[in-house]
Parts: C-alpha cells; structure tokens; sequence
C-alpha cells in the first residue's frame, strides 16, 4: 500500500469539518488538493470512504470504521514524533527512580504528575524502599537516582543533593499511657518501651533501655499503632491515612527533635540527565513549599533532644 500519513490527515480533516472546503480552510490546502488527496487514499485502499451521492461529506459505512484505524495511526505517528523531539533536544529516553517509602507520599504524588504532563515520551520506572534499599538499588544499577531521608554518609560511591526536610513527632496509640499526659518527660518516656527505627551505620537514638526495632517506619508506626511502645515519626507517615486516627501526638518537655533530612543519590561520573535534573529540582520546591498537606497535627516546637 502507498498511502501517506498526509493523505489520512486530509481525510480525518474532511470527516471532522464535514465538507472538503471547510477541511481545506482548516488544513491552509487547496479543495482540490483535499479532494485529491481523499480520492488517491480510496483508490489505494479499495474503499469508497465518502458517500459523494450527498451534498456534504458524509462517511460511508466503511468510511466510518477506516477512520478510527486512521486517527489511531495519526496519535502514534505524533507520538513519535514528540518523543523523537524530546530525545533529539537532550531527554533521555528511560529513568529509574528509587524512592524511599518514609518520604511524603503527596509530594511524591504531585511529582509523578507533572512528570508525566512535563516529559510524556518519558519511559519511567519507580523502585521503593527503605532509605537503605534506595542507596542500594543506585548502587547496583538498578536506579540511575534515588532520593532518601538521609541516614549518614553514603560513602565515596555517590554523589549527593540536599532537597529539604520532613519533620519529625513522638507519637502513641490513643489508649498508651503516654497518651494521656500534658507533656512528657524523658523519664517518662524512659518507663515505656520505645520503637527505634534500624539501620546500618546510622547511631539509633535510644531513649529508653526497652527497645524494639525495625528498618520500615510503617512497620514501626504499625506497631504504635498496636500499643507496643512510643515512636519518634516522621509527621508524614504519622498522618497516614492508615494511621491517622490511631496515633496520638505526645508533647515532650525538654526534648527537640530536628527534621530528617532528604537527598537525593547518584553515582560519581553519572551525572543527572534533563528529566532527572528537573525531577530533583522540583522535589526540592515541594519540601520546601512547608507542610504540603501531609501533616496535620502540631508537635510543639520547643521540644528539645539532648544527648
């Protein structure tokens, strides 16, 4: 078949605008040019695709089913033509991203987003995890960029960005006996056992000799959830939806608890590409944009951590 993509564009126009004049004006051709290119298509494909027994351009039954084939060929052939353009102007093609699952989850909902309004040729891939499994996944290769609460230094491998903070709360199960005070001590948080989050090489602040531990603040924030102790929490994670109304904040005299911070990862010499730069750029306005909705409750501002 020699059939152009021209000649399927001047017979979408002339179906849309329902006459070759008007799919003339709308296309800048000549209405011969139209009723030329239409005629040569028919001829090609071995279908009448206009009942021209009929004043207006009107669709023979044929005509109708042909020019759905049609606008789908058109999207494609734009489709890859965008792409190509992207590419041509410096985007590269696929991005895998980790991310760790503590950090803000409408933040990272607004950010798929407008990847996908901004860079829709795009081919992404999301791996999730712990701020661990993050650092690993980078450095094995498995993502190009990851972005983490920063949990100390990653060593020579990787080069870092720093993106912003997410804060950080003392929170209980409503019915925990910590619940019910005004403000707590570190004496009383000392009588109660504590739920530490874990990773390797990072120094756990542990402030009471009971002690569970995992490496997932949603496991951690389960098990507060379950009366098994009082966590230290990102706001985030306190105020999921799943756990929401199941944690109280505790209020903490003498205790401050400073935001974690969140950096992003990559290799050294693996500098980011367009899609990756912007990525990281964007993040960063987001945490820095202050509460983006993800916490609610307030923990008072004059707690204060010594060691």
């Amino acid at each position: 078949m020699n059939w152009t993509l021209e000649q399927l564009r001047h017979f979408a126009a002339a179906a849309a605008q329902g006459s070759f004049s008007a799919a003339a004006r709308q296309l800048g051709k000549a209405q011969s040019a139209v009723s030329t290119a239409v005629g040569l298509l028919e001829a090609d494909l071995g279908v009448e695709l206009f009942d021209r027994s009929r004043r207006n351009a009107t669709l023979t039954p044929a005509g109708e089913v042909l020019l759905q084939e049609a606008l789908e060929l058109l999207r494609q052939a734009d489709g890859l033509q965008q792409r190509a353009l992207s590419f041509a102007s410096g985007q590269e093609a696929r991005l895998s991203v980790a991310l760790d699952e503590a950090l803000p989850s409408l933040v990272l909902a607004d950010l798929a987003k407008e990847i996908a309004e901004r860079f829709p040729a795009l081919e992404l891939t999301q791996l999730n995890g712990t701020a661990t499994e993050v650092a690993d996944y980078v450095a094995a290769g498995r993502a190009s960029l990851g972005c983490h609460l920063d949990r100390g230094d990653p060593g020579p491998a990787f080069a870092e960005r720093y993106l912003g903070r997410v804060a950080q709360g003392v929170f209980v199960s409503h019915a925990h006996p910590l619940a019910g005070l005004a403000q707590a001590t570190r004496a009383d948080l000392a009588r109660h056992r504590q739920l530490v989050m874990k990773m390797e090489g990072v120094d756990e602040r542990v402030l009471s000799p009971m002690a569970w531990r995992a490496d997932s603040f949603y496991s951690i924030a389960s098990m507060a959830v379950d009366g098994l102790g009082w966590a230290i929490l990102p706001l985030n994670i306190a105020e999921y939806e799943v756990y929401r109304d199941q944690l109280a904040s505790v209020p903490c005299a003498g205790l401050t608890l400073p935001p974690l911070s969140v950096r992003a990862l990559w290799l050294q010499g693996a500098e980011p590409g367009a899609a990756a730069g912007w990525i990281l750029g964007r993040m960063e306005q987001l945490l820095r944009a202050g509460d983006p909705g993800v916490a609610r409750r307030r923990v008072d501002s004059a707690q204060s951590l010594e060691d």
